[in-house]
C-alpha cells in the first residue's frame, strides 16, 4: 500500500453507526436514522463519488445473544449493493460499543468474542478487504472507563486502561482471525487525533495527555516498550506487565492509521478558572484548571490539523487518513471546515506525508451527541444529507464532495470567508451565553456577493445581521438605491455586482393600509419580486423571497402545510399568492419561504418588543385571544433560510418556530420569560382590536417537507437574553 503521488487524495465516506451501551440499554444510531429500512441510502452515498465507505457490520446488532445463528440477510443485501455501486466497504465491527451483554472488558470475553464474530464476518463476506474491528478505542475507553458515561460506567485510570487494552487486544485477535480466512485483509485503525496545549504550570499534564493519545496505535504496532511513559504509568495504576508484553509479542500494525479530527480535538489547559464558564472546569487532583478547545483561546504556539497530522506521521511512520471530518455549524462553515481539511491534506502530501484519504463523516447526520449518546435519540445534527424530512436530502456539502471527487477542487463565494472558529472567540465575556458570534476579523470581499434587497426593513436588516455574523460577503440595497419594479435598473445592478444569489426581503408589510393602497402593495409584493425572480432565472442566480401565512383563510384547525391550497382574505394576502404563482412559473428554482409573525432583537417594530415595553412601563397591553398563529424568531428564520439557499432548495417551504399560540398567549409567554407582571395584558377578541383588514383566525404553519426550527419557548428565551436583559434591569431598578 505504498503511496503513489500521481494518485489524487481519495474521498471516503462514513455513516454514524454507534451502538453504545448505557447501563442495560443499547442506543443504535442506525435505528434512529432509519437506515435499516432504506437500502436506497447507498445510491445517495455512491452519487457523491466516494471510493470507500466506512460501513457497519456491528457485533451487538448481529449477535446480541450468545451462540446464535446470525441472520446476515440485510447486511448481505446492503454490502452487495455497495459492490454493485463500485464503493469499497470498510467493515466496522464495534463502534463505541462494549460488546453484547454476555461479554465484558475484564475477563477476556470481549476479546475472544469479537475474534469469533470477526471470523464469521470474514467467512460470510470473503471479498471484504478493509476492516476496523474497534472504532476509536482510546475515545471509547475514556467514555467507558474514565468518564463513566457508557458501560461499564467506571471512572479510574485503571479501568480506562483495562478497557483500552481489551479493545486493542480484541483488534489484534480479530485481525489475525480474519487474516486466516482472507490473507489480503487490511486494518484501518481509527482514533481521535488530538493535542493538548497548556499554560506553563500545566505543561506536565499536557505532556501526559499528548503521550496518552498514541497508546492505541503503539500497542497495536508493538512500539509501546517498557521505557515509555505510558508503560510505566499503566504499571503504576495496576496493569500487569504480561498484559502489555502481549502486544510486543502479538502486534498488528495498522495498514492505515485513521485519525478523526474535530474542532474540539485540540485542547488548552489553563489554571485561571475565572476566564471560563464552570462547565469547562476540572482538574487532576493536583491542580484545578479549565479544559477548553483551542478556538476559545488566543495561542502563540502552532496548532491545527496540519501540525498534528504531520506530528502523527513523524511519530508513527505509517500511512494515514482522516477517517472522520464533520462540523455541526451553519452550512457555509461545514463547507469551509471540510474544504480547509482537503487543502491541508493535499499540502501535507506535497510535503511528503503519506496520507491517503479524507472521509466525510456522518453522511446522514447523527443523533444525541449533544448529550454524548447517554440518552436515546437526542438532538439531530444534519450531515452531508439531511434526514429531517425522513428521506435523505442532499445539502450543499453533497455538491462540494461531488465536485471534489470529479475535479479535485470546488468553488463557491462563501468559501472565501473565514470560519467562525478562526475569529476572536476568546474575547467573549466569561460565562456569557453565546447568542451571536463575534464579527469576522477578515471580511470576504473578493468574491461574488449575496445581494439583499430591503436595507431599511425589519426582515432585510435581519438578513444583513446574520449574513455578517456568518461572514457571507453581501451587499444590502434600499428602495432608494434600487427600484425592484424597474427591470432595467435591476439588470444594471446585476451587471455591476454579479451576485451569486439575491434575497428579496423588501415588501409592503402593513396589512391594514394595503386595503386602501392596493396598487402600492402589488408593486412591492408582486411586480418587484417577479422581476427579480425572472432575471435571476435568466442569469442563473439563486433567488429567495418571503411570503406569508396570510395566504390562507383560516378555516383549518391544524397548522397549514405547503400543499394546502391558498385562499387569501386580504389584499396583502392576495398580493403574496399572486407573486408565489408567477415566481414559480418564471423561476421554478426559486425558493419561497412562507413565514409568520416574526420578532427579533434588532428593532422595535415587533410584537415581543411592544409587549416588553408596555409591561416594563406597567402599561395595559391588548392582544387578541381568538387568533392562532405560529410566531417566528428572526435569527432562526434567517439561519435556516440561508442554509436552504446554499442547499439549492426550491419551491415553497413553511418556516416558523414550533408551536401554535394566540397573540394573547404569546404576550403571556413573553411576560413569563422576562419575569414581568402579566396582569397588565388584556386578552380580547380580534373584533375589538379595531383592525381594517380581514385576518384568518387560524394561520399557524408547519412544514410537511421536514424542515424544523427550534421551539417557540426556546426562541423567546434566546431573544430576550439577546436584548441584554435591559427590561430586567429596568424592572429591578423600579
Amino acid at each position: 500500500m505504498e503511496l503513489n503521488k500521481k494518485d489524487k487524495l481519495e474521498l471516503w465516506g462514513g455513516i454514524e453507526c454507534t451502538i453504545n451501551r448505557v447501563h442495560d440499554s443499547y442506543f443504535d444510531q442506525l435505528e434512529y436514522s432509519g437506515h435499516y429500512n432504506r437500502i436506497s441510502d447507498l445510491d445517495h452515498l455512491a452519487s457523491l463519488g466516494i471510493t470507500k465507505l466506512r460501513y457497519p457490520v456491528i457485533w451487538e446488532k448481529h449477535q446480541p445473544e450468545p451462540d446464535t445463528i446470525i441472520d446476515w440477510s440485510r447486511s448481505e443485501r446492503y454490502l452487495n449493493r455497495l459492490r454493485e455501486l463500485g464503493v469499497t466497504p470498510i467493515a466496522g465491527l464495534v463502534h463505541h460499543g462494549s460488546g453484547p451483554k454476555y461479554v465484558n472488558f475484564y475477563d477476556g470475553s470481549f476479546e475472544k468474542g469479537l475474534a469469533a464474530y470477526a471470523v464469521q464476518v470474514a467467512k460470510q463476506f470473503p471479498w471484504l478487504e478493509y476492516y476496523t474491528p474497534v472504532n476509536e478505542p482510546l475515545t471509547t475507553a475514556r467514555f467507558c472507563g474514565l468518564y463513566g458515561h457508557w458501560y461499564p460506567h467506571k471512572s479510574s485510570d485503571y479501568d480506562f486502561f483495562k478497557v483500552l487494552l481489551a479493545e486493542c487486544k480484541a483488534t489484534v485477535m480479530a485481525m489475525k482471525a480474519i487474516k486466516e480466512v482472507n490473507p489480503n485483509a487490511k486494518l484501518i485503525q481509527t482514533d481521535d487525533l488530538g493535542k493538548c496545549h497548556s499554560t506553563t504550570l500545566l505543561q506536565y499534564q499536557a505532556k501526559f495527555e499528548n503521550e496518552r493519545r498514541w497508546v492505541s496505535y503503539e500497542l497495536l504496532s508493538g512500539k509501546l516498550s517498557p521505557d515509555k511513559m505510558m508503560w510505566k504509568y499503566m504499571i503504576k495504576v495496576g496493569i500487569k506487565e504480561e498484559e502489555l508484553y502481549y502486544f510486543l509479542e502479538n502486534n498488528y500494525p495498522p495498514d492505515i492509521c485513521g485519525f478523526n479530527y474535530y474542532l474540539t480535538s485540540e485542547r488548552f489547559l489553563d489554571e485561571d478558572l475565572q476566564k471560563y464558564p464552570e462547565h469547562y472546569h476540572g482538574g487532576n487532583g493536583k491542580h484545578q484548571y479549565a479544559d477548553v478547545h483551542t478556538a476559545l483561546v488566543k495561542m502563540d504556539e502552532e496548532s491545527g490539523p496540519y501540525h498534528v497530522i504531520k506530528e502523527a506521521w513523524e511519530r508513527l511512520q505509517l500511512p494515514l487518513a482522516i477517517t472522520e471530518c464533520h462540523l455541526y455549524s451553519p452550512r457555509e462553515d461545514q463547507m469551509r471546515w471540510f474544504y480547509d481539511m482537503w487543502l491541508t491534506l493535499n499540502q501535507l502530501r506535497d510535503d511528503g506525508v503519506d496520507i491517503r484519504a479524507l472521509t466525510a463523516w456522518a453522511l446522514f447526520g447523527l443523533h444525541g451527541w449533544n448529550r454524548l449518546c447517554t440518552e436515546p435519540w437526542g438532538e439531530y445534527e444534519p450531515g452531508v444529507f439531511s434526514l429531517s424530512a425522513g428521506e435523505p436530502r442532499p445539502t450543499a456539502m453533497a455538491r462540494l464532495i461531488q465536485e471534489l471527487s470529479k475535479q479535485g477542487s470546488f468553488e463557491h463565494p462563501v468559501l472565501t470567508g473565514e470560519g467562525w472558529w478562526k475569529r476572536d472567540l476568546h474575547k467573549i465575556p466569561v460565562g456569557k451565553r453565546i447568542m451571536s458570534l463575534p464579527k469576522p476579523t477578515k471580511e470576504a470581499q473578493c468574491c461574488r456577493p449575496l445581494v439583499i434587497i430591503g436595507k431599511n426593513g425589519t426582515l432585510g436588516n435581519a438578513v444583513r445581521e446574520i449574513a455578517e455574523e456568518r461572514n457571507i460577503h453581501h451587499v444590502v440595497l434600499s428602495r432608494s438605491e434600487l427600484d425592484i419594479a424597474d427591470p432595467a435598473k435591476v439588470e444594471q445592478m446585476i451587471d455591476q455586482l454579479n451576485p451569486w444569489a439575491i434575497i428579496n426581503a423588501a415588501g409592503y408589510a402593513n396589512i391594514d393600509t394595503a386595503e386602501s393602497e392596493v396598487k402600492d402593495c402589488l408593486k412591492s409584493n408582486f411586480k418587484g419580486p417577479v422581476i427579480l425572480a425572472d432575471l435571476c432565472a435568466k442569469r442563473h442566480i439563486r433567488f429567495l423571497t418571503f411570503s406569508s401565512d396570510q395566504v390562507f383563510d383560516g378555516k383549518k384547525s391544524t397548522p397549514y402545510v405547503e400543499s394546502d391550497r391558498p385562499a387569501p382574505l386580504s389584499s396583502y394576502g392576495k398580493s403574496k399568492v399572486k407573486a408565489e404563482k408567477k415566481i414559480h412559473e418564471l423561476n421554478p428554482d426559486a425558493l419561497i419561504i412562507r413565514t409568520s409573525s416574526f420578532f427579533g432583537p434588532w428593532d422595535e417594530q415587533n410584537f415581543v418588543f411592544h409587549v416588553l415595553k408596555a409591561l416594563t412601563e406597567r402599561q395595559r397591553f391588548k392582544a387578541a385571544n381568538d387568533v392562532f398563529i405560529s410566531a417566528t424568531y428572526l435569527p432562526d428564520l434567517i439561519q435556516e433560510s440561508l442554509n436552504m439557499l446554499l442547499d439549492h432548495e426550491r419551491g415553497i417551504f413553511h418556516l416558523t418556530n414550533v408551536g401554535v399560540i394566540t397573540w394573547a398567549g404569546l404576550a403571556e409567554k413573553v411576560a413569563a420569560v422576562a419575569e414581568l407582571d402579566g396582569s397588565f395584558i388584556e386578552s380580547i377578541p380580534l373584533k375589538e382590536m379595531g383592525l381594517t383588514a380581514v385576518r384568518p383566525r387560524y394561520s399557524a404553519l408547519i412544514s410537511e417537507k421536514g424542515v424544523r426550527m427550534p421551539s417557540l419557548d426556546d426562541a423567546l428565551q434566546r431573544c430576550i437574553e439577546r436584548m441584554d436583559n435591559s427590561y430586567t434591569y429596568q424592572r429591578r431598578a423600579g
